[in-house]
């Protein structure tokens, strides 16, 4: 039984239905513990996989259909290609410790 039927059941006896939100809130944090052991590169698809998961299930606008078709046909005539998981994740942290590095260095000066 989920957090949210768990709500609605405490709507008429919240006394009956305490242990099962309970033990539902016991299951996220023992799942977000999981999950937060992960390696990065898992983390990283769980998270974009969560992130879809609030999306549901709206229709892709004729504007949004275009821009794929523009984009997977700039792929199979080879004018863009795909950059590796790995590759953009590792210039993302490179360009992060850029900015904190440059952050830090102002700092310093200020001090």
């Amino acid at each position: 039984m989920g957090l949210d039927q768990n709500f609605k059941l405490a709507k008429g006896d919240a006394r009956a239905t305490l242990p099962l939100v309970i033990a539902s809130i016991g299951n996220y944090e023992k799942i977000k513990d999981d999950a937060l052991h992960l390696p990065l590169e898992d983390r990283s698809r769980l998270a974009s996989s969560l992130l879809e998961s609030l999306d549901g299930d709206e229709e892709i606008s004729g504007e949004w259909m275009e821009e794929i078709n523009r984009r997977a046909k700039n792929l199979r005539d080879g004018i863009s290609g795909l950059t590796p998981h790995d590759q953009v994740m590792a210039e993302v942290r490179d360009g992060l410790a850029q900015i904190r590095s440059s952050r830090q260095s102002i700092a310093s000066a200020l001090l």
